[in-house]
């Protein structure tokens, strides 16, 4: 009988990253992937614990998995991911129909970990920090990665212990990956047919092998022609140190889009946070890159409500935002989370800080409008990525990650090709193919 697996990710780019390489490496045993859950007699979910219930959906979903199997075989149930580090032992004393949790720096043992369990019938708790092996064992597993766009891991883990933050605790202290490492990485999804890599990390731009940095990488990467654009995420501000800024005033692929976590325009608020930066350092990063070329834009990532946050750190954060007009931005009550300085934290009142969420939000997206109206009847390059779930236009994105969806040929998918915008709403740009466009007038 054919071993097949569902897998379930939850969460930011590096849990997409990571069920595509788990998926690579249980390939190894002889699993294929199945998008029918009824299908799989292996299902994993990747979980996320950055934001608040996040346990709850993991119980939820089991719960779904349970009910569709109420008659036939159970599959392997196994729950990865950064929930699976934090929740391990809760987890499996509340929730019988887990068969194993394995976390984040430990996908490397998965294949042993179900013939164990496959062989002894006994529930598995493998939460051990191990990047350095488990990146040494992925490295001689091919990936087979062909989207247009693809995620190379290049950095995991955090030291910077912000108080609002799960992340060191679920994913270890920072490690980089080897370079040469990285850049075979690259070359063979170059190989596989993928245009744009974005290069991920919790804290991307610390990467650092030897005297080698983030920006050695992006130059590196730059030189395999088949990689027509690069992207990275997500940078911490302490970590934009003056070789990555002046990049963006010689790399030819290194899209204009800047993502830059400030999480608060208070300087209160962010000593508060733990974060070691201030606003004046926000914003002179900000200023370097703008000189060095005025059509650079920032996204970011917004905590509003946070423990301590009074009407003028909140107006501090409104007018940051205001003022740089950020685009394609999160924001995000506060949610503690267990085990972090923050965790026992005295909340805002819930109005309060439903309030001033929905303030952010709305100057947010006008931000967001006013970038996609200003693009109304001009020309933009746009990478091709796919069709449209209906199959009648095809959908690309733009130098600022914005959505693009405009009718073309098939063969265009992978292409970067010249597009100009008829209409916009807050979060897409339509448009016609330019050179379909010339062939109809012609």
């Amino acid at each position: 009988m054919s071993k097949k697996i569902f897998i379930k990710t939850f969460g930011c780019q590096m849990n997409q990253y990571d069920s595509n390489r788990i998926f690579d490496t249980v390939k190894e045993i002889g699993f294929e992937k199945t998008e029918n859950l009824k299908d799989a007699n292996c299902f994993l979910l990747n979980t996320c614990h950055i934001r608040d219930k996040a346990k709850e959906k993991v119980y939820h979903e089991i719960g779904r998995v349970r009910q569709i199997f109420e008659s036939k075989k159970k599959p392997i149930v196994i729950v990865a991911g950064c929930v699976a580090q934090a929740e391990n032992e809760v987890m499996l004393k509340r929730e019988p129909y887990i068969d194993f949790i394995i976390g984040p720096q430990a996908y490397h043992k998965i294949n042993d970990k179900i013939e164990e369990f496959l062989d002894k019938q006994k529930r598995i708790d493998e939460t051990e920090f191990d990047a350095v092996s488990k990146f040494n064992y992925l490295n001689k597993v091919f990936n087979s990665s062909n989207k247009v766009s693809s995620f190379l891991t290049i950095q995991e883990g955090c030291d910077k212990f912000c108080h609002f933050c799960v992340v060191p605790y679920t994913r270890g202290p920072e490690y980089s990956r080897p370079f040469q490492e990285i850049i075979d990485e690259a070359k063979v999804l170059a190989d596989n047919g993928v245009s744009e890599i974005i290069l991920l990390g919790q804290n991307v731009n610390a990467y650092k092998n030897g005297n080698l940095r983030l920006s050695n990488l992006i130059m590196e990467i730059e030189e395999i022609p088949q990689i027509k654009r690069l992207r990275y995420t997500t940078s911490h501000p302490l970590d934009m140190t003056d070789d990555l800024i002046d990049i963006y005033s010689y790399s030819k692929k290194l899209m204009p889009l800047v993502h830059l976590p400030v999480q608060s325009g208070s300087d209160k608020i962010l000593k508060l946070m733990n974060r070691k930066h201030l606003i004046k350092d926000f914003i002179k990063t900000y200023e370097k890159l703008k000189k060095i070329n005025s059509s650079i834009e920032f996204s970011s990532d917004f905590i509003i409500a946070y423990p301590g946050e009074e009407e003028k750190d909140f107006n501090a954060t409104f007018n940051l935002i205001k003022n740089i007009r950020f685009i394609n931005s999160y924001s995000y009550i506060f949610s503690p989370r267990p085990g972090t300085a923050a965790a026992h934290s005295k909340l805002i009142d819930r109005k309060i800080s439903q309030r001033r969420l929905e303030k952010i939000q709305r100057q947010l997206f006008d931000n967001q409008i006013n970038m996609n109206n200003k693009l109304k009847f001009k020309e933009i390059d746009v990478l091709v990525e796919n069709k449209t779930k209906d199959n009648l236009k095809l959908f690309g994105r733009s130098e600022y990650m914005t959505p693009v969806i405009f009718e073309g040929k098939e063969s265009d998918i992978g292409n970067i090709v010249k597009v100009k915008i008829l209409e916009s709403n807050q979060n897409t740009l339509f448009g016609e193919n330019l050179e379909n466009s010339e062939k109809k007038v012609a």
